[in-house]
């Protein structure tokens, strides 16, 4: 099932934000501290998570700790599901 989840973050990554329909992104690439995605797109990713997976996103973990990977990601959305 993670799996699943991760393949919806990176293409909605690479669709979304990079403009890269064709960009894979492996979920232990780094977004936040490699410039891949910046602090607008984070506001974004969070929405979108919530939106998407039907968990709570606090406003004090969009940061590089809990949403600098695609791994992180999954487990944050696995934590509240």
């Amino acid at each position: 099932m993670s799996e699943d989840k991760v393949s919806l973050l990176a293409k909605y990554i690479a669709e979304d934000f990079l403009k890269q329909p064709n960009r894979v992104i492996s979920p232990s690439e780094a977004l936040l501290s490699t410039g891949l995605i910046d602090s607008f797109h984070l506001v974004d990713l969070g929405l979108f998570v919530e939106d998407t997976f039907g968990v709570r996103i606090d406003d004090s973990e969009l940061n590089a700790s809990t949403f600098d990977t695609q791994d992180q990601l999954v487990a944050l959305i696995e934590s509240r599901l």
